[in-house]
């Protein structure tokens, strides 16, 4: 219950710094949720926003809360992106792809001037790689990346559903989630993970935070990135 408040807070925190006439990224995730239902609010009550969810997910949720929507294809450029992380270490490297959306999530990030990052205290780290890195990848290329990733010194597992079918993401991929235990080079991991064939998208997200917004109790810790916006 605790880090539900924190995830709350920190997801209001990041909806009130929304403004009008904005265009906005709608992340994905359980922190992201408070975000995207605290804006809703703030459109009711009059602010004029138009939003980019990266989610089947959170496309559902911005329609029940009555955020108006557009998509990548009517506007490129994204005023200010809020969403989850499923670690940050202190210079805002993240790890992303717990709830699946990492590709369209990395999409919206890259085409936004700021991103503000919205986690409970327990998702702040030293350093990353506690928590699996997801990689999507296309299935055809599973053993070979695989391999290869494995190599690079991670023990990947392939994600499932409850019902132990494929988990598939919103662009119809699996994902593999790999344990590397702590990244000291988290730079250099994203682009050797880029680089590799059969790889759509990691969960490395390097340099693309502006500032994070971490619930700490019953107050908000601000984090700003080497590159705030």
């Amino acid at each position: 219950m605790a880090n539900e408040h924190e995830k709350e807070l920190a997801g209001r925190a990041a909806a009130a710094l929304v403004k009008d006439g904005q265009v906005v990224g709608l992340g994905t995730g359980s922190t992201a949720y408070f975000a995207v239902v605290a804006l809703g609010e703030r459109v009711k009550a009059g602010l004029k926003v138009v939003g980019i969810p990266t989610s089947v997910a959170t496309e559902e949720l911005a329609r029940k809360v009555g955020i108006p929507l557009t998509t990548l294809d009517e506007r490129q450029e994204i005023d200010v992106t809020i969403d989850g992380a499923d670690e940050l270490d202190p210079r805002l490297n993240l790890i992303k792809g717990g709830g699946g959306a990492l590709l369209r999530e990395k999409v919206i990030a890259s085409a936004s001037k700021k991103m503000v990052v919205v986690a409970d205290s327990a998702k702040a780290v030293a350093t990353l790689g506690k928590f699996p890195l997801p990689v999507e990848i296309v299935a055809f290329a599973r053993a070979v990346v695989e391999k290869r990733i494995t190599a690079l010194g991670a023990t990947c597992k392939l994600r499932t559903k409850p019902d132990g079918s494929t988990y598939l993401t919103d662009n119809g991929n699996p994902i593999l989630d790999c344990c590397f235990g702590k990244i000291e080079g988290p730079a250099a991991l994203a682009r050797a993970l880029s680089d590799m064939p059969g790889v759509v998208e990691h969960g490395l997200f390097i340099g693309m935070a502006s500032v994070a917004l971490v619930g700490k109790g019953g107050s908000i810790e601000e984090i700003t990135g080497p590159n705030p916006v």
